[in-house]
């Protein structure tokens, strides 16, 4: 059950990425990123779930792999893949229906909040549980914001939320309804990858190669910076406006996304050894609570990991307000005689 169980979420993280980033009419029109997106949620998937269930995602794999190998162990496993794939293909559809179709924004921001923040925890944790590796889960990040930024702007973490609504990127009055759907998806996650592997991973302090502890000063600092760096990306990268996105190299909207992913990618190889290299708050809230439950422990550490995020998502909102002062919808004039603009 566990083994089908992760193949009808990643072939609904699959199917449902296509559907958003592919033929969604929701989003624009010039989606050259699509091929990008499909392509990174199947490595989120296979270094996330391929420890449980090897990642197939699709029947024609299922089956190709069964048959080929049915001298050995006959042909069997394939036909509950498909079906359990199928599953997964029409939640997909019907979520994805929903969000094309619905006329309450605040249902269709809330779920998704939810599932973004939701497909990004469990990535975090088959990959720890199962040896997987930060590119899966930055992948997983990035993929869910090309399918969902245009819905509620996927923020998927209560830290993106906290310096949009510094900045005045997002509106006061959202910032309740996101941190909840957020921590829920997160909490809904961690329980999942629990439910899965039967075990949880600790929230804290790495250590050294000594074998010594970091202290709480080096694990404050790095979850400060990286945050800090995430949300700066955030803001520099995906708010600027229509008319600021535009540079020689193409449209930077096709790229917003790979570049918000892979700061998370940079922070997990950089300060995971130190801290664990969560920069959510979101997350932080999961893997503690999931390791609480499991072990008894108690349940603080993720307290002090959020006012680190915050701390760092208010740094990013302050430089933001010093790096794009005077700029007139983040557009400098790079040549004045020929009245060239380009992107900051």
């Amino acid at each position: 059950m566990p083994v089908l169980t992760v193949e009808v979420l990643y072939t609904f993280f699959l199917v449902f990425v296509v559907l958003r980033s592919a033929v969604s009419k929701k989003n624009p029109d010039n989606k050259e990123y699509f091929p990008i997106a499909i392509a990174f949620t199947v490595l989120a998937g296979a270094y996330g779930a391929g420890a449980v269930s090897g990642g197939c995602f699709n029947p024609a794999v299922a089956i190709g792999l069964d048959v080929s190998s049915a001298h050995l162990n006959g042909a069997y496993w394939c036909w509950l893949y498909t079906a359990f794939e199928f599953l997964g293909a029409g939640l997909a559809a019907g979520i994805h229906t929903f969000l094309e179709t619905s006329e309450s924004e605040m249902a269709k921001k809330c779920l998704s909040e939810f599932l973004g923040t939701f497909v990004l925890v469990a990535t975090v944790g088959f990959n720890v549980l199962g040896g997987g590796n930060a590119l899966s889960i930055g992948a997983s990040l990035m993929v869910m914001i090309y399918a969902l930024g245009g819905v509620s702007g996927a923020n998927f973490n209560p830290a993106v939320t906290t310096t949009l609504a510094l900045t005045k990127k997002l509106e006061m009055s959202w910032v309740a309804p996101y941190m909840a759907s957020q921590i829920a998806g997160g909490l809904a996650a961690a329980f999942f990858y629990y439910g899965i592997h039967g075990k949880a991973f600790p929230l804290g302090p790495g250590k050294k190669a000594s074998g010594d502890a970091y202290g709480w000063g080096a694990v404050g600092f790095a979850e400060i910076m990286y945050t800090f760096v995430l949300c700066f990306v955030v803001l520099n990268v995906a708010c600027q406006g229509t008319s600021s996105v535009y540079a020689k190299g193409g449209k930077a909207t096709q790229m917003y996304g790979l570049a918000i992913g892979f700061c998370i990618v940079v922070g997990g190889f950089a300060i995971g050894p130190i801290s664990g290299g969560s920069l959510n708050p979101a997350v932080s809230f999961a893997i503690d609570t999931s390791h609480a439950i499991h072990g008894g422990k108690r349940w603080l550490n993720c307290v002090a990991y959020s006012c680190f995020e915050v701390i760092g998502a208010s740094v990013a909102a302050g430089l933001y307000y010093v790096v794009r002062d005077g700029m007139k919808e983040g557009l400098l004039p790079i040549n004045k005689k020929e009245k060239n603009y380009g992107a900051i």
